[in-house]
């Protein structure tokens, strides 16, 4: 593989299951499948598309790659209504005006073009995500439940994953050193377009199986004893099985009930269970169909 590339974070991982153990050194255990598609994604310089339940991950493996890969994480969360200039760039308005009065008070004369160039340099620019992320070598761009945003939105997002540039017309055209390493995540509540998914190396992320969940356990709630662990992990997957759950937990709920059981004694009963209940389940419909099968879900 060459000596690493200062520019190329990723260049001295020579396979997938380097990414994985990378991974791991954060908390952030992965499959084979999930760690070959990331690795891809590094080598032939392709944004990662994860789509998912809520819960599984997908946030957080952007964040462990920042964190494994030395590297800041640059986030734009998407939302409805949501435009370019919302995630690309602003001029600082009431800084272009202190600097107009500063001319004014100074008795400044000088050629009136110079002065309203002036109101466009580099130090009023307000950079948005998609412009921190070109012009911050390297670094991990996460493009949160692109899902959320709309048609024109997702249209400009393309142009700019295909040519990791932007034009602003006071500057001219900025184009991106190193392209950013970016993960699009989305929870499908609508259909992503064909064009963008082409663009993308894709990978669907499923709530972990129990021993993987298990690890992850251990890896990032190590004050969390292995009996506790092991019980609490199987529960969830039996919460999880109960039909008709509006969000069945993910991850980050396993996590946090575990280290809430942990606080009030590292047991996990039919009263603590039922007490701790709300830390992991967060609608009341599924709070009241997973209380009343409580006895069962426990027993399995």
């Amino acid at each position: 593989m060459g000596d690493a590339d200062p520019m190329d974070p990723a260049s001295d991982l020579p396979d997938p299951a380097a990414l994985a153990a990378t991974l791991r050194d954060t908390g952030y255990v992965v499959d084979d499948e999930l760690a070959t598609i990331g690795w891809l994604g590094l080598r032939l310089g392709r944004p990662l598309l994860l789509e998912g339940e809520p819960g599984t991950g997908k946030t957080a493996l952007a964040e462990a790659l920042a964190e494994g890969l030395g590297i800041p994480l640059v986030r734009l969360q998407c939302y409805e209504g949501i435009d370019a200039s919302q995630a690309l760039y602003d001029w600082d308005f009431p800084r272009q005006i202190l600097h107009l009065r500063a001319v004014e008070s100074v008795g400044g004369h000088g050629d009136l073009a110079d002065v309203e160039a002036g109101l466009f340099d580099d130090r009023f620019l307000v950079r948005r995500p998609i412009l921190q992320a070109l012009t911050q070598a390297p670094c991990v761009l996460l493009i949160d439940e692109i899902d959320r945003a709309d048609d024109e939105f997702e249209a400009f997002l393309l142009e700019v994953l295909s040519t990791w540039q932007v034009s602003i017309p006071e500057l001219g055209t900025i184009t991106a050193q190193t392209p950013p390493i970016a993960v699009l995540t989305s929870n499908r509540t609508r259909e992503l377009h064909d064009a963008l998914k082409r663009r993308c190396l894709y990978h669907w992320i499923d709530h972990p199986s129990l021993e993987r969940e298990l690890a992850i356990v251990r890896s990032r709630a190590p004050e969390v004893s292995a009996d506790l662990a092991d019980q609490l992990v199987r529960t969830v997957h039996a919460v999880r099985q109960e039909p008709g759950l509006i969000k069945p937990p993910g991850v980050a709920e396993t996590l946090d009930w575990a280290r809430a059981l942990r606080e009030l004694g590292g047991r996990l009963d039919l009263e603590t269970a039922a007490a701790t209940l709300g830390v992991a389940v967060k609608h009341r419909e599924d709070a009241q169909k997973v209380r009343a099968a409580l006895d069962r879900i426990l027993a399995r």
